[in-house]
This record gives C-alpha cells, structure tokens and sequence, in this order.
C-alpha cells in the first residue's frame, strides 16, 4: 500500500470536521448556524494561510463555494419543489382513500399495504409529505378498529426510510453520495441501478416492520387533537369578576370536581404562593396545571379563567385574534427542524401576530412530564414540542396551508384538484426521464418544475416554502469539508489507517465494518453530513484495497440511510415521535433490531453482488 503522509492543513480539517460532526449533535444551536460557522472557518483558514504543494496552491477559498452550484444540491432542491406539487394539488389523495379503506376491512393485511405503499412512494420523492398524508389515516383505523395506533405508526415511519433508499432521487442523501462520487471521477450511478440490494434487504425489513416490530412497542395514547389525551402544561389566569376572584383555592379545586390538579400559584414574576386550601385567589394570579386539553379548557370555563393573559400587551386579544369568533378550534402544532418555531420563543417568532392564534400550552416531547414554568411566550421551543393553540377554522387552515409547521388535528385533507392528474404526469416524466438517461436527474427535475410551474400546479410561494435552508446549508458545507478532506490527502489517510487497522479481515469484512461505522454516525449526525464526509474516505478505502469504489460507495449510501434508532436522526422520526405519542426508548426497542436487520443483510448482499 502507498504511504499516505499528513500535514497541518490536513490535520486543521480533520479537527474541524470533528467540531463540525459535534455541533450538528447540538439541538441548542441551529443546523443552518452550525453549518455556516464550519464554513466560515474553512474558508478564511484556507484564505489566511493558503495550502501550497510543491509551489502551487492547491486550494482556493472560492473552490469551499461550488458547493452551492453542484448537481447533486441543484437537484435536491428542484426535487423538494416538485414533491410539492404532488402535495399541494392532492396527487396523493386517491392512495390515501384506498389505504383507508383497507384498514376499514382487514387490518393485519392494511398494515403490510401501508407499509409497502409508504416504501413504494418514498423510492421517488420525499417521505415527509407522505408521513403527514399516513398519520390521520393510521389514527382514525386505529380508533375505529380498536388497536393501539402507537403499534403501526412507528414502523410506517421507518418503512418509509427503508423505500427512500431504493432509488437515486429517493432521498437528498442518495443524490448526495452520487452526486460526490460522480465528481471524484467515480462511476456515474443510474436512477436504479442498487434497486436488488435493496429490495432484498429491503423486504425482509418490511416484513420484520409488519410481523414484529408491533409487538415490541408499548401501547401509548393516540395523538392527534380531536381524540388526544396527551398532557399539555399550561397556566390559568384568574380572570377578574370570574368564579375564582376571591374565591379560596380549596372552593376552586371544589368547582372542578376535585380532578384538577394545581402544581403552584404565582402573583407576580417573583412572588410564588404556597398551595394551601385556605389561600385566596386574586386577578392575574396564575394556577400552573397540566392536562389534556378537553381538560384544559373545561376548567377554563368553569372556574373562570383562560388561558391566556388578557393584560398581555404583545399578545392582546382582538380583531385579529378574536376568541368569541364562531369556529374556534384547538390545534396541535409540533416544532419540527427548519420550522419557523424551531430555537425560537413565540415572542420571537411573532406568533400570534403572523399567524392570529393564541398559544394555551405546551408539550414537551423530552420530558413531558416535567413542569413548564414562567410565561409560555418567552419558553425556547425545541425539536419534538407541540403547542396547543386556539383560533378560528380560517386561521389554522391557513397554519396547514401555510407549509411552514405541521398541524396535528387528524382533520387534515388533502386537496384533490383537476391538476393532481397532470402534476403525477410530470413527475412521472421526471423519473422516466431520469431512469432512461435521455436526462440528468438535475436536468429533468428543472424541466419538471418548470412545467409544474407553468401548469399551475404550484406557485412559486409554495415552491419556496419547500426548500429547506438547512439542508442546503449542511450539504453546502459538507460538500467542502469533504473536498478539504481529499485535497489533503486527510481523507486518503483515514482510509489507510482504517484498513491497517483491519488489514487481517477479509474484504467483504471490511466492507460490513465500515458500513456499521456509516451507520453509527448516521444516527448521531445529520444523515447528509455523514454521507458528504464518509464518500471520500470510502473512495479512498477501496482504492487501498485495491478494489471496485462502487460497494463501499453504496456502503455509505445504505448506512448513512439508516436513521432509524434515535427520533432525531431522521426530520420523519421527529413527526412520529410527537404524533405518536413516543419516547426515546420505543424508538431503540424497534430502531436497533432493525438496524441489525438491515446492517446483516447488506453486508451479505454486496459483496455477493460485487464479487468481493
């Protein structure tokens, strides 16, 4: 094997993908803020002190930029546009309604339908849409046919991964791995060219998903905001001339039946008041409890209070949030990464403004049983929270419409327009294009959202809406770390020493070890990054070995794939962690055997398929 030497511009890259791989783990700091200091300390390192070999410069700072130009980032973000479409016109309605059905008549065999349609979708356009499209569906079945929901959402969750693995444009991570490989002179992968690895591995996936996976989740309550019982911590003001206006808390717990529970009372921001039964209530003091939200407004009403603080100066309640409008609904928003919520407090956001709802309480997915205390305006939402909110019918179809958060009320249908017909057609045309190599994937996506575009099946608001600038951030930066990586040599050297290190195992051992090491990264880094960083070094590893690039290519492809262990390694998993009810811990009883599953079987497939 060539000796690979090192130097400290390579050593200073690999230092700062470790910070970078280390920051993207942070949910206290924004993907799109963490991707762009990476980027900012690539360039002006590479700017200030120029990488020089045998008196040329082998770097400038403007080669960390073409990332924002590359195929692989230009089809990723016309390919989020036109899976917009697709949601927008309601192109999706009719499979909706046929799985609907199926749970209506025979279960055990819808949940294998459901499963295999989400896996069939996802092989050719984004998953999310999909999961949102499956979530009402899956919890009215299992009202109706009487099942825990918690036992079949979860694995339709991660069927939907396991299909967006199948095909090129299945997921931004796949164009990615293509994308980077193409550029390093690799071979040019067509749209369906590891379709047999994964449709084998991928089976018996689906299979485990259907027969098992049920069985080793526990029952948890159903989510969505007309059946929901999901406990919400909120705070009751004591509204002046109410029930409760010097009334003693011992009267007030008396008015609701003795079932509401008060955690503390608060007067003013530092004056807390112990609970005791003779204490009298005053205007603006605040009862902190923690109930479903049927709950929540019953007592509400009953002992007169709100929800809200009527003094609120930043949040009043008038004309444009008014609370006596005929239509009021309830609504269940969960914070999701990119939302505009998300790091954010409702103040900073400027909710109640923008949108014209009233935040009554929150749900914190991490740790939903803990106290939320302080003004709920001035609380920094994380991933995985889910605000209830009150407003007119008109204000929360504009919160669904809007595509900015996702709303969890089970009443959401999509539309099922005259353009549905003709946005599946030029998708259609999008994929057969792609498959048959009259276009790039790149180009054909272009011509399809031009065509969306000038068909009317979607507007240029939505297709802005779709496009997500911390996947463009985090690919953007990716992209460079990976290029600082290989012009260094640094990539050439993990590569070298991680086959040293298994020098005495065979080829397809190495191959089964480095996928497994894709795998772990993926469920601690964002999916996008370990795949833009693991492709050179795979690369590299092959090229060591002297063998085909392509299996450990596709070794990274199918690992950084797998986010199906942890809730925040997949932007899907977070939806089915608040939508389902879910913690932590259901998400490794299902996500670990099924990485086992997936990791075996490909470790046995490629190098079969390969001839390693």
């Amino acid at each position: 094997m060539n000796q690979i030497g090192i130097d400290a511009h390579g050593v200073a890259v690999l230092i700062l993908t470790v910070v970078a791989l280390i920051l993207f783990t942070r949910d206290r700091i924004a993907l799109e803020s963490s991707s762009l200091a990476i980027l900012t300390l690539l360039v002006a390192g590479f700017a200030l002190f120029p990488y020089v070999k045998d008196g040329e410069r082998l770097l400038m700072p403007a080669d960390f930029f073409a990332g924002f130009g590359s195929e692989a980032l230009v089809a990723i973000s016309v390919l989020m546009m036109v899976g917009k479409a697709l949601e927008t016109t309601g192109a999706l309605q009719p499979l909706a309604n046929v799985v609907s059905k199926a749970w209506s008549s025979r279960p055990v065999l819808a949940l294998l339908t459901t499963l295999i349609a989400g896996a069939v979708l996802s092989a050719f356009m984004n998953n999310t849409p999909i999961v949102v499209l499956l979530m009402p569906i899956l919890v009215g079945a299992s009202l109706r046919a009487k099942f825990p929901v918690s036992e079949v959402m979860l694995p339709m969750g991660l069927a939907t991964i396991v299909g967006g693995m199948s095909t090129t444009i299945g997921t931004s991570t796949n164009l990615l791995v293509v994308g980077i490989a193409q550029d390093l002179g690799q071979h040019e992968f067509g749209m369906f060219e590891w379709m047999l690895p994964v449709a084998m591995v991928g089976g018996i996936a689906v299979l485990f998903l259907w027969l098992i996976a049920p069985r080793l989740l526990p029952d948890r309550a159903p989510p969505m905001a007309d059946t929901t019982p999901r406990i919400f911590s909120a705070q009751l003001h004591v509204r002046e001339g109410g029930f409760s206006d010097g009334k003693a808390l011992s009267e007030v717990l008396a008015k609701a039946d003795g079932n509401m529970r008060v955690d503390k009372i608060q007067r003013t921001e530092s004056l807390f008041l112990a609970k005791l039964p003779s204490v009298i209530l005053q205007p603006g003091d605040r009862l902190f409890v923690k109930d479903s939200p049927e709950n929540l407004k019953h007592y509400e009403q009953l002992i007169g209070a709100t929800l809200f603080n009527m003094t609120d100066s930043e949040h009043p309640v008038d004309d444009k949030t008014p609370l006596k409008a005929e239509g009021q609904q309830l609504a269940e928003v969960v914070v999701t990464r990119g939302s505009p919520l998300h790091l954010r407090t409702l103040t900073a956001a400027r909710f109640s403004a923008s949108y014209g709802l009233l935040p009554l309480a929150l749900h914190r997915a991490r740790a939903p049983s803990s106290q939320v205390t302080g003004d709920l305006n001035l609380i920094r939402l994380r991933a995985g929270d889910v605000l209830l909110v009150q407003g007119s019918r008109e204000s929360i179809e504009q919160l669904k419409d809007s595509g900015t958060m996702l709303v969890l009320d089970g009443t959401t249908n999509l539309p099922h327009t005259d353009k549905a017909k003709r946005a599946l057609a030029i998708m259609a045309f999008v994929v057969i294009a792609a498959a048959t190599g009259v276009l790039p994937i790149a180009v054909s996506a272009l011509v399809g959202l031009g065509a969306m575009l000038a068909t009317g099946c979607l507007n240029w608001r939505d297709a802005a809406s779709a496009l997500s600038i911390p996947v463009i951030m985090i690919i953007v930066t990716s992209l460079a770390l990976g290029k600082a990586l290989m012009a260094t040599g640094m990539a050439g050297y993990i590569a070298m020493s991680f086959v040293d290190f298994a020098s005495a195992l065979p080829t397809p051992m190495i191959l089964s070890a480095f996928l497994l090491l894709m795998t772990i990264m993926t469920n601690i880094v964002s999916n996008n990054a370990a795949a833009a960083i693991g492709t050179p070094i795979a690369i590299g590893i092959a090229q060591q070995l002297g063998v085909s690039s392509e299996p450990f290519i596709l070794a990274v492809l199918f690992g950084a794939n797998m986010s199906f262990a942890t809730p925040y390694g997949y932007q899907t998993n977070l939806l089915i962690l608040s939508a389902g009810g879910y913690k932590f811990s259901d998400f490794l009883r299902v996500g670990i055997p099924l990485t086992i599953i997936m990791w075996v079987g490909f470790s046995l497939a490629l190098p079969f398929l390969y001839d390693l």
